[in-house]
């Protein structure tokens, strides 16, 4: 039972480095495309504030999308907050929201980041220092 539990777990690993190897592979493609698709693009970013905000979704995305790749190689929680955190934060940046959403943004912005810091203080042993 314990080998068919560890064949399990290996076959689990596999899959997550091929899942980690696929999204890497769509990081590099996105960056490619961003700056492949259109050589004006910086131009129209000068001139149309809406192109910026494309723009700037697409780096969002990318970026998300490193985080994501991120927390499959080391998956611990602290990288799944990072990936909340930038998940709420690009809602915030790029979509069209009220003032009632950007409070909810950044209110679970700060419980995810009081959250991270309780996960910090606790796993440090008794007796060591604060930093």
């Amino acid at each position: 039972m314990k080998k068919l539990v560890n064949d399990l777990q290996r076959v689990c690993k596999i899959l997550e480095l091929i899942a980690a190897v696929l999204v890497f592979i769509g990081i590099v493609l996105a960056i490619i495309g961003l700056f492949w698709s259109d050589i004006h693009a910086f131009e129209e970013v000068l001139h149309d504030t809406t192109a910026f905000r494309h723009f700037l979704e697409k780096i969002f995305e990318i970026v998300i999308g490193i985080e994501f790749l991120e927390m499959l190689c080391h998956a611990n929680p602290d990288n799944v907050i990072h990936v909340l955190i930038f998940l709420v934060a690009r809602h915030m940046i790029v979509g069209e929201t009220t003032p009632y959403e950007d409070l909810v943004s950044v209110l679970s912005i700060s419980i995810l980041i009081v959250l991270r810091k309780y996960m910090h203080t606790n796993n440090k042993k008794p007796g060591t220092p604060e930093t």
